[in-house]
This record gives structure tokens, C-alpha cells and sequence, in this order.
């Protein structure tokens, strides 16, 4: 059943679209369009199609976790405006009572 010119309209109103009658009739075939497509998709055959969750294989592409030497605070900090207690000092951006 596809959609009227009304219906349309009260979709852009509820995504918060404001648009012209001639938009409304551009949007209107659109959508009507779009919704044979899905239509078609819920009429398709899907009975020996096995759920997945990607259309391709994928594996996991993260390195190993392997132990290597960082950077030595006192270099890290050299260059820091300020410092106190080894730790990077920054200014306040909130008030405390937040």
C-alpha cells in the first residue's frame, strides 16, 4: 500500500524536515519505492541462508600483547609546563562543588 501525500508529510514532520510540496512528491515515489524493496526482501526465501553476523570471514587483527620497555617518566615530564608529584599538572576546568 503505498504511501500518501499526507503520510509523507508527517514523516518529514517527524524527522524534522521541512519540506516543499514539489520535495513532498519527490519523497513520496522515494519512499514508496524503498518500501516494494523491502517488501521483496521480506517475501525472499531465507530458509537454508545460516545467520550471520558479517557477510565476510572476520578474524581478530589485534597484535600480541607483548612486554616492551615505555618511556621513562622523568623524559615524559621534561617537557610538561608543570609537573608536581610526577604527574602532568593541568589547569582546573570545572569548579570543585561540580
Amino acid at each position: 500500500m503505498p504511501l500518501t501525500s499526507d503520510e509523507v508529510r508527517k514523516v518529514a514532520l517527524l524527522a524534522r524536515l521541512e519540506l516543499q510540496d514539489d520535495e513532498i512528491e519527490k519523497q513520496s515515489s522515494a519512499l514508496n519505492n524503498l518500501l516494494e524493496h523491502i517488501n521483496v526482501l521480506q517475501n525472499a526465501d531465507i530458509e537454508l541462508v545460516s545467520p550471520t553476523s558479517h557477510s565476510i570471514p572476520v578474524v581478530n587483527v589485534l597484535r600480541s600483547d607483548s612486554i616492551v620497555p615505555s618511556l621513562d617518566r622523568s623524559v615524559a615530564l621534561s617537557n610538561a609546563p608543570e609537573a608536581r608529584d610526577g604527574c602532568f599538572l593541568v589547569p582546573r576546568i570545572m569548579d570543585g562543588d561540580a
